[in-house]
């Protein structure tokens, strides 16, 4: 029995925290989602495993409290015992902050199509990230909100409160489901992905830095490539791995007034949105050469045409932008990162296979039929689809629905071969502590 009524209330708001512990399940236990929406294997493991140490952390702290409490703690000041009890108290809520996180992800594979095209989006964001001989990628999985956006909490970052996340988290705008523009959001943030594990940004840094150092007045224009490095290398990736789908993508998603496509802060990470797609028109432009690029770059100035009402500061960026983004393009394409072992970044992207001349006879010789794709690279049959879209082969209702039907069967093909897998081997019995 406690010694005070001070602490007898406390012992009880610490057996109280155990019991409201002990509900919180594994999602396994409690989500309803059809088995084609789930996420991967790896990814669900990821997370359980992840959720369940919190718990048992967690669960041992308040033990350890309980004992303290009606043992030395009994002969503590109601003061010593209630600041103990509130720091104890607070990890609880951050362990529910985590299960929330993944919660919000994962509630959504209960919703009708939209739960498999998850899925599906989970198989192309994963396949979009592999990089074999490089690094191992780790699980993925995708969840959609509101807004034009897309974003990443990429796996291994600090969760609110501490810990590590198990996954790469990527939101997704649902105004862009379902249609190859989709492709544009999801796999530039795979690329912050991909960048974070190659340690791209920091590797490319200091080259920035010498040619900033080399640009005499044109040095300005190198501070602002260099501080925009990591959404440009995001961008890199997109259009290397879905071609013209990223810039046509792109430019859907920065399309807004025209103040806000000139405008840039020096605090944004972001580039200035007209420069931004002319950019990823060069950097297409570098990897895969066709007229297309340029014919999107001067769609794109009269759209937004460079205009006396851009402010003269701004307009002395863009323009200094403009004159050094060639030399920017072969330096970022040229680039060795030491994780690719001698390869450039274009030639990691073995850009032979996603030249818009191959799109197109990709997409001929598939007639345009599910059949014929479906058996391809997601990430490429992404390309192939974004290719035709901006030739005019496809229309936006026949796309939609074409990949609805994509993303619902690599979901499935995911799920079943996870089936058969499973099946031939034993039951892991470690997995039984995800309970916790």
């Amino acid at each position: 029995m406690p010694s005070s009524f001070p602490h007898w209330l406390l012992e009880q708001e610490g057996r109280a925290l155990l019991t409201r512990l002990a509900r919180v399940k594994p999602f396994a236990l409690h989500e309803p989602m059809v088995p084609a929406a789930a996420a991967s294997t790896a990814a669900q493991s990821a997370i359980e495993h992840a959720l369940a140490q919190g718990r048992r952390e967690l669960r041992g702290r308040v033990m350890r409290f309980l004992a303290w409490l009606r043992g030395p703690g009994a002969a503590s000041t109601p003061q010593e015992a209630q600041r103990r009890f509130t720091f104890l108290r607070m990890r609880f809520n951050v362990v529910l902050s985590h299960f929330d996180i993944f919660a919000d992800v994962l509630t959504q594979r209960s919703e009708h199509e939209t739960g498999v095209w998850l899925s599906g989006l989970d198989v192309v964001a994963e396949d979009a990230l592999a990089l074999p001989g490089a690094y191992e990628a780790p699980p993925v999985v995708c969840y959609l909100d509101r807004g034009q956006g897309a974003a990443i909490r990429r796996a291994r970052t600090r969760l609110p409160g501490g810990g590590e996340s198990p996954v790469a988290i990527i939101r997704v705008p649902r105004e862009r489901m379902v249609g190859s523009g989709i492709a544009s959001s999801l796999v530039h943030e795979v690329g912050h992905q991909a960048a974070a594990l190659l340690d791209l940004v920091n590797e490319l840094r200091p080259a920035l830095g010498r040619a900033r150092a080399a640009a005499g007045p044109l040095a300005p224009a190198w501070m602002l490539w260099e501080r925009w490095i990591s959404e440009i290398v995001a961008d890199f990736w997109s259009v290397a791995r879905v071609g013209v789908a990223s810039t046509t993508g792109l430019m859907g998603v920065v399309s807004l007034p025209r103040a806000f496509v000139f405008r840039g802060s020096v605090d944004d990470p972001h580039p200035i949105p007209w420069v931004r797609v002319r950019l990823s028109c060069a950097m297409g432009a570098a990897l895969y050469p066709d007229p297309q690029w340029g014919e999107l770059s001067r769609v794109w100035e009269q759209f937004y045409p460079l205009q006396d009402d851009v402010a003269p500061e701004q307009r002395r960026h863009i323009e200094m932008c403009e004159r050094t983004m060639p030399e920017f393009v072969r330096l970022l394409a040229a680039f060795r990162p030491r994780a690719l072992r001698g390869r450039t970044l274009a030639e990691a992207m073995n850009p032979g296979q996603r030249t818009p001349e191959r799109l197109r006879a990709l997409y001929r010789a598939a007639g345009g039929g599910f059949a014929r794709l479906r058996s391809g690279a997601p990430s490429l049959v992404f390309a192939v689809l974004g290719q035709a879209r901006a030739d005019g082969g496809i229309t936006p209702e026949q796309e939609s629905r074409l990949l609805a039907d994509l993303l619902t069967y690599w979901a499935l093909r995911s799920t079943l071969d996870t089936t058969d897998y499973a099946a031939t081997r034993p039951l892991a019995m470690a997995a039984l502590s995800i309970t916790g």
